[in-house]
């Protein structure tokens, strides 16, 4: 069956820090694309970053919002990817969710399998 789990979530101050992961299992990880995505309460669901197959190289992908301050890494042995998170905003504020996918890109259409998401509250 295939899962994507993920971890680390929580609240922190702005200009903090949080790493979020995301396990995935069921199926060969080295193949697929992970992406984080996060949703806002009343805001539509934005790609955050991924994450390309070890395939395509790993290349890495962010959205304006998040560049130079998120960084997305993957472990092959413990088939798990990573989204380090620094200098936090509040407006970083949503549940962030990891999913995998067959092509790289950070609209949420061609991914496939979806984490339960986590929450991230960026406040003072």
């Amino acid at each position: 069956q295939l899962e994507l789990v993920e971890s680390g979530g929580g609240l922190v101050q702005p200009g903090g820090s949080l790493r979020l992961s995301c396990a995935v299992s069921g199926f060969t990880f080295d193949v697929w694309t992970i992406g984080w995505f996060r949703q806002a309460p009343g805001k539509e669901r934005e790609g955050v970053s991924c994450i390309s197959s070890t395939m395509s190289d790993s290349k890495t992908y962010y959205a304006d919002s998040v560049k130079g301050r998120f960084t997305i890494s993957k472990d092959n042995v413990k088939n798990t990817v990573y989204l380090q998170m620094n200098s936090l905003k509040p407006e970083d504020t949503a549940v962030y969710s990891c999913a995998a996918g067959r092509i790289v890109s950070l609209a949420d259409i061609p991914y496939d399998y979806w984490g339960q998401g986590t929450q991230v509250t960026v406040s003072s």
